[in-house]
């Protein structure tokens, strides 16, 4: 089986719609809840007690099983759903928004109430810079022993490509309430270039 979607019915305004997405490893009938297996695990929870559930799909998290136990074991193991143990449909997000929310693991919550933050900062309440932007991609600190580490939306796609999900998700940049609508504006035209680099090198691995 391939990947294809079909919408079967939409409202009669307009405004909703269901459908069927079909991947390698079955069919997702939208709209769904997806379970997230953050570490190719959902926690308290084995693969069959999850299917139980009715879950079509599960998301794991690219910056997680990067980091550990690393996208090449992943890959060895035959992707991420034979890893888990999951015969269904997988998903994994890029990591960007955990690049820059966990980046030296100080808590997993962006400080929301300062009132500087300058530029590309991502501060969290001890004050240390968590992340670095640039217009190529993210510098960062892994939170588990400080390594330092670079995204950027070609890596992300090598990344999940490696990890094996049926859907990827593209790069995108993480920002904050108080960043400046300039630099919103300049991050969502970053995010859009991201999603081209990204679409390009999924191309490229596929």
């Amino acid at each position: 089986m391939g990947f294809s979607f079909a919408v079967n019915k939409t409202l009669d305004n307009g405004l909703g719609r269901s459908g069927t997405i079909s991947t390698p490893h079955g069919e997702i009938k939208t709209p769904a809840f997806i379970p997230v297996g953050t570490k190719a695990t959902v926690k308290s929870a084995l693969p069959h007690s999850i299917e139980n559930t009715g879950a079509q799909a599960v998301l794991a998290n690219a910056y997680h099983l990067y980091l550990q136990p690393g996208a090449d074991v992943l890959d060895d193991a035959g992707g991420l759903s034979s890893f888990m143990n999951w015969k269904k449909p997988t998903f994994t997000d890029s990591g960007g928004f955990q690049v820059m929310s966990l980046g030296v693991g100080f808590k997993k919550v962006i400080d929301m109430g300062g009132e500087d933050v300058a530029a590309d900062d991502v501060i969290a309440e001890v004050r240390e810079r968590l992340a670095h932007v640039d217009d190529d991609g993210v510098t960062f600190k892994s939170h588990l022993d400080g390594s330092k580490h670079r995204f950027t939306p070609e890596i992300s796609m090598q990344v999940q490509h490696k990890l094996g999900a049926d859907i990827i998700f593209a790069f995108d940049e993480l920002t904050t309430l108080h960043h400046s609508r300039s630099y919103q504006e300049n991050s969502l035209e970053r995010t859009r270039l991201w999603a081209e680099r990204c679409l390009r090198e999924h191309k490229k691995l596929s």
